[in-house]
């Protein structure tokens, strides 16, 4: 067993503390990553917080994790000493039923196994990117490319596929509308893949304070959402409503403004259940969908789009004792667009 350092939280209510860990020994086809950079995520939050149902405490979050191979198991083919790797939301399935065959680890239907708050294999509780190294079977470890900075990797891990996953899937492209609900660590990334991929991109955020950003990001238009005219003036207008927010929103509002035979996707995950009116989805055939994040393949070729189409996240930096202050930055929205912490500062 490896022991290394962390920062770990031991209930809801309380702040992040140094920790040691133990990461296990390498089977043969684990990798070994020093964790160079890691993520700060909106679920680790709810996750910390104890907001998304019972927590196995001391918790290390952080499931946008992006470092450097230090190890590998003799069996391992994929990767080698010094190559950049990253590591998303989860770190195994079962690997055997039809989603995991068809490459959608992410709803595998014995449970795919999170990056943290999960229990692996061995029947032992998972524990994030917040720590030094971590050990990983290679078919959930992803390559960075070289074009993009570890620091600005971490977030793709998350937001990026997050984003990116049904974006692809409902085709997102020329000659499509897409809006995107929410100008955060999410809306951002949406924005920039949204447009790369050629389609027409609006944001809807409650105010117009991030609009120069989101133009220069990609957005065609930017509407804010505290505004009742926006609402009567986009009625019926969008292909494609990807909702962003971590909050409970009017959803009837947002699904008027989606077009015959349009979608609209929630990734938030707000804790409380979010109403939604049938007519809204019988009047104009629309359909209300979520997504998760992507399989393994598609996170990879998430990595390679971005690289491709030069998408990075905005990030900021901070030390790892200054996890709590970041916690209560992104809950106040204080943060262009996502925190990324050094894991040197350990």
């Amino acid at each position: 067993m490896l022991t290394v350092k962390a920062r770990a939280i031991d209930g809801p209510d309380q702040s992040f503390r140094a920790a040691e860990i133990e990461r296990r020994d390498l089977d043969s086809n684990d990798v070994l990553i020093d964790i160079k950079y890691a993520g700060i995520c909106h679920s680790d939050i709810h996750t910390a917080h104890g907001e998304w149902g019972p927590v196995d405490y001391p918790l290390v979050p952080g499931h946008e994790i992006a470092g450097i191979v230090k190890e590998v198991g003799p069996e391992v083919t994929k990767y080698k000493v010094g190559d950049r790797v990253g590591v998303g939301c989860m770190v195994g399935s079962c690997g055997e039923c039809k989603n995991c065959q068809n490459g959608e680890e992410q709803y595998c239907l014995k449970g795919m196994v999170p990056t943290y708050a999960g229990v692996d294999k061995y029947g032992e509780p998972t524990q994030g990117g917040y720590s030094t190294h971590i050990v990983v079977v290679e078919d959930f470890v992803v390559r960075i490319p070289d074009s993009i900075g570890l620091d600005a990797a971490a977030p793709l891990l998350c937001a990026g596929i997050t984003t990116f996953s049904p974006l692809n899937h409902w085709n997102a492209g020329p000659g499509k509308k897409v809006a995107v609900v929410g100008m955060g660590g999410l809306g951002h990334m949406a924005v920039q893949i949204a447009h790369a991929m050629g389609a027409e991109v609006t944001v809807l955020s409650q105010s117009l304070k991030k609009k120069e950003d989101g133009l220069a990001l990609g957005a065609d238009d930017y509407y804010a959402t505290s505004d009742p005219e926006t609402f009567e003036k986009l009625a019926g207008n969008f292909d494609l409503i990807i909702n962003t927010v971590s909050a409970k929103i009017n959803l009837d509002a947002y699904l008027g403004l989606i077009a015959l035979d349009g979608t609209m996707v929630n990734l938030g995950a707000p804790a409380e259940p979010l109403p939604v009116s049938v007519m809204n989805l019988i009047g104009h055939r629309r359909s209300f969908a979520g997504s998760l994040i992507g399989g393994i393949r598609e996170t990879q070729e998430m990595l390679d789009f971005c690289a491709e189409h030069n998408i990075a996240p905005k990030i900021e930096v901070v030390s790892a004792d200054g996890i709590d202050e970041a916690y209560d930055r992104v809950l106040a929205s204080d943060v262009k667009y996502r925190f990324v912490i050094d894991i040197s500062t350990l």
